[in-house]
């Protein structure tokens, strides 16, 4: 046999690697070598980029998460019960994403864009990756358009702008949630896109909040994303991410769209176990070191887009679940610093019955008066200066008989304006139901009346209103202005109820 020599090896090695079928045969392929709680360790894949698709050979997808110097750990959307040493995986060069179109409005879907609520399919209109590049900031115009939650308490004192991010913190059942629900309801007929992201809720509590959404015909501008407990971790980590991807399809058509993360302690807790699952060093409190990024680049993404862009915008209502109300603790701190404000319910003040449980003090809107009408910026006055100081002349005057006139004039005031703030459940205010609202109480017009009788005056008083002065109502609706005259008409109007009601 004729010795081949070197020089004729390398140009048949060169003919082969020209005339190879890549597509064909191009498939980057690997093997699982461990697999457990929702995770698999997969060697033989070494071009796999972080946040690619892989496909295992029982069909099942699962999402590239670390990469390592020999294999790749991967996040499975799925059960692994199908999944053993050897199963063969398949790159899919194709990000983690989720499908996105107009037909996604008023159904309920999973963390991975699939229907769940028994209507059939959804037709998409693209693919939108979960992980997007929040927008530059030139790409960015100022927040000044009010995203109106219908909520006296928050509207008058920290208002919410079109493209911010607030934060709701507060311990376990202080009406986290219902604030949220009230919110998407008052955006009925405001050209509003809602989306409510469940993140390992009970799959009941998503029914519930569904329901209640359908009752109000909310749903008809709503998107529900649910990825319940029972879910794994790794679908409860994505779903944010995909929720955003899909408010991002609507901002980026022109779209105001509001979003609400249900909530992110939950998400952080999937992410530390993904986390250390995946052998990565636990740091405070067994999180791990970029949980802060985790969530600085979820929210990052909302924000309110230039005229060039359309001028959409993504409003996002994060909700944090406290320990004991402690503020400090290393998830609710880095989510106050990362968000442009934080609205606080307190436990006690929920047990006292005042329903939202807003703690004047500690709840703040970076954005503030930026936020507001002029109508409801002139009407809010010093209602915020005033709830405090009663709160803290109330602790002061609790032991003490003997008050002053102006003390007791004071306390007074200060019951009357704590239970017009207290609002039911699904029962958003009109802007100009609460600017008339806020006029009468700075004036202190219902002082005299007894304390249990303050929130039944109100609505009837505002039903006179709409009834009697309907030209007063249109007036601050359409122009959102309330001009001094305005303002004495409401006054004189009111009294004369008062007085007529014989209260």
């Amino acid at each position: 046999m004729s010795a081949i020599s070197a020089s004729d090896i390398i140009s048949i090695i060169k003919s082969e690697i020209e005339h190879y079928d890549w597509e064909k045969e191009g498939q980057e392929t690997g093997k699982v070598i461990w697999v457990g709680d929702g995770i698999a360790t997969v060697y033989g894949i070494d071009h796999a980029v972080y946040g690619e698709i892989v496909v295992f050979e029982n069909g099942l997808k699962g999402m590239v998460q670390d990469i390592r110097r020999n294999e790749i750990g991967c996040i499975l959307f799925g059960k692994d019960t199908g999944i053993k040493e050897g199963t063969k995986v398949v790159r899919t060069k194709k990000r983690a994403g989720i499908p996105v179109g107009d037909a996604y409005i008023g159904r309920i879907i999973n963390a991975l864009g699939e229907p769940i609520d028994g209507k059939g399919e959804i037709k998409s209109e693209e693919y939108r990756p979960m992980e997007q590049d929040a927008p530059g900031i030139l790409e960015r115009k100022s927040v000044n358009t009010p995203m109106e939650t219908g909520i006296l308490a928050i509207d008058s004192m920290f208002p919410i702008g079109r493209g911010q991010r607030e934060l709701i913190i507060g311990d376990r059942q202080t009406g986290k949630t219902a604030i949220a629900i009230d919110t998407i309801l008052n955006q009925k007929g405001k050209d509003v896109i809602c989306v409510y992201v469940a993140i390992g809720q009970k799959a009941s509590s998503v029914a519930k909040i569904v329901s209640t959404l359908q009752q109000h015909d909310a749903m008809d501008y709503t998107i529900v994303l649910s990825s319940t407990a029972s879910d794994p971790a790794s679908l409860q980590y994505v779903a944010p991410y995909a929720g955003t991807a899909l408010a991002e399809y609507f901002m980026y058509k022109g779209k105001d769209v509001l979003i609400i993360y249900d909530d992110l302690s939950k998400h952080a807790v999937a992410y530390r176990a993904l986390s250390l699952l995946l052998e990565r060093s636990p740091g405070r409190e067994a999180y791990p070191g970029d949980v802060f990024y985790l969530h600085s680049r979820l929210l990052e993404r909302s924000s309110r887009l230039s005229d060039e862009l359309g001028g959409g915008s993504i409003t996002a209502l994060p909700i944090i679940e406290t320990q004991a109300g402690d503020l400090s603790a290393y998830i609710p701190t880095n989510v106050i610093s990362i968000t442009d404000g934080q609205i606080f319910l307190e436990s006690d003040l929920f047990f006292s019955g005042m329903r939202p449980a807003v703690n004047v003090g500690l709840s703040v809107s970076r954005v503030g008066g930026a936020a507001q009408t002029k109508a409801m910026k002139k009407a809010t006055g010093s209602i915020r200066i005033d709830l405090a100081q009663f709160r803290e002349m109330e602790v002061f005057t609790q032991f003490s008989s003997d008050l002053d006139e102006s003390t007791k004039e004071q306390l007074a005031h200060g019951k009357v304006l704590m239970e017009l703030l207290k609002q039911p459940l699904c029962h958003p205010m009109s802007m100009a139901e609460q600017v008339i609202t806020l006029c009468v109480a700075n004036r202190g017009i219902l002082d005299e009346v007894p304390v249990p009788k303050v929130k039944e005056t109100q609505m009837n008083l505002l039903a006179h209103m709409a009834d009697a002065h309907p030209e007063l109502v249109k007036e601050i609706t359409e122009q959102k202005v309330l001009t001094d005259e305005t303002a004495e008409k409401i006054i004189v109007a009111a009294k004369e109820y008062v007085q007529t009601a014989g209260i």
